[in-house]
């Protein structure tokens, strides 16, 4: 079974705002057995919906959309929606109780665009939105069904779960078994990666693929497997194992889990503590390792020492070695994760200096160098150097990444060095 997605709204076209709905929604369906034949991005205005629709309707039996549904004027996809299936509007009691009790909890006064949003089409199903205001909607065009949930996506999700989810279990009749597995790597890249498994992938059978899925300093290898058969998942876990024993000395989770979340399980384990001094990433590592619930168990501060004379007097870096070998060199991360270490009183300490760019760079040191050093338990602190790109935060994202994943591999004992490809 197909289905189309269709997002709505200028925001997107324009790029003010980026379309992740259509990636959680293509996920959904993919897991349920249900291809995408098209994701499209159309304007919040009748004749492209209109549009849309028809065409969609053509290729899928699914269409789902998201977004304009909200309570302003410039929201017209519920009206758009029922001039396509012929329907009257008309007042639905219960999506203004909802909306009304909504009010009320937050001692709040309707508008009367809120009473507006309780007006729906005659023959549409209701889903309800725990998340919002603006409910769901199921249409039929005989076996055929469009899904039109609000844009925002915390509200479309919920609809999606709460409601969506067993009307498509129930309508696939879904016999198929599809398994993920997901080799999360770092300090590789993807061509590289391919070349190292490609041998592997030549023995896949036809129910099972490879897809390489690549970011910065990081790249996720994901093995799917779609069969009718339950036993597809031994299958995938086997291939899985073939692929993760060869790229074994990259691999730092599964799945889903992030660089940061792989941090906090493994010095967890240890039982050890950590802060950072960070100058060109001005406290992102540190934010990207509190960003985990729980962080606290190990992680213990920053010092974001943007400038030398907090270098200096925060961190202990001598002035000598900063006038000599500059803020951005070996000699001076060294100093500062050492200074980090012994201050903040941590097992590790890792500290960050370089130049994000756009400018500042010197054809000794251009743009995208950074230095960064790790100080651990009981041996000499080591320093290492990147070589990055021209774009600033591309550049700050890419040098925490490499940074957690050469801290994780020194935690499970296994060096790396890096370079960007």
């Amino acid at each position: 079974m197909n289905a189309t997605i269709v997002t709505v709204g200028d925001e997107i076209l324009i790029g003010q705002v980026v379309d992740t709905n259509s990636a959680w929604l293509g996920s959904q369906l993919v897991s349920l057995g249900i291809d995408v034949a098209e994701i499209r991005s159309i304007s919040d205005k009748e004749e492209p919906i209109l549009e849309a629709i028809g065409t969609a309707f053509q290729q899928s039996a699914l269409v789902f959309m998201t977004g304009g549904l909200g309570p302003t004027k410039d929201d017209i996809t519920k009206k758009a929606i029922a001039k396509y299936f012929n329907a009257s509007m008309v007042f639905h009691e219960p999506t203004f109780e909802v909306i009304k009790a909504m009010f009320i909890r937050f001692n709040r006064t309707m508008s009367e665009s809120h009473m507006e949003q309780c007006y729906m089409p005659d023959n549409a199903v209701i889903l309800p939105n725990k998340m919002g205001t603006a409910p769901g909607m199921l249409f039929h065009q005989g076996e055929k069904m469009l899904f039109s949930m609000p844009g925002v996506p915390f509200e479309m999700k919920a609809i999606f779960e709460d409601n969506i989810k067993e009307i498509l279990i129930q309508k696939t009749g879904n016999t198929a078994f599809i398994h993920h597995r997901t080799l999360m790597t770092v300090g590789q890249g993807e061509t590289a990666l391919a070349d190292k498994i490609q041998y592997i992938v030549d023995t896949f059978p036809p129910q099972i693929s490879m897809a390489y899925l690549p970011s910065l300093g990081s790249v996720r290898l994901r093995i799917t497997g779609k069969s009718t058969s339950p036993s597809i998942k031994e299958e995938v876990e086997h291939y899985a194992s073939l692929v993760e024993k060869e790229v074994d000395y990259y691999v730092y989770g599964y799945d889903n889990e992030t660089l940061e979340a792989a941090v906090k399980r493994m010095i967890d384990q240890k039982k050890w503590t950590l802060a950072t001094a960070e100058s060109c990433t001005g406290g992102y590592l540190a934010h990207r390792l509190t960003s985990i619930p729980g962080s606290s168990s190990y992680f213990q501060g920053s010092i974001v020492s943007y400038s030398n004379t907090v270098k200096q007097n925060l961190l202990g870096v001598k002035a000598e070695t900063l006038a000599t070998f500059g803020a951005v060199s070996e000699e001076t991360v060294l100093e500062m994760a050492e200074g980090c270490k012994n201050r903040l009183h941590v097992d590790i300490a890792i500290s960050i200096s370089g130049i994000a760019g756009p400018d500042g760079g010197s054809p000794e040191k251009p743009v995208g160098t950074v230095w960064f050093a790790i100080a651990y338990p009981g041996e000499n602190t080591k320093a290492y150097k990147i070589t990055a790109s021209k774009d600033r935060l591309k550049n700050i994202e890419y040098a925490a990444n490499v940074i957690m994943g050469k801290l994780l591999r020194k935690l499970a004992a296994k060096e790396i060095s890096y370079r960007l490809s």
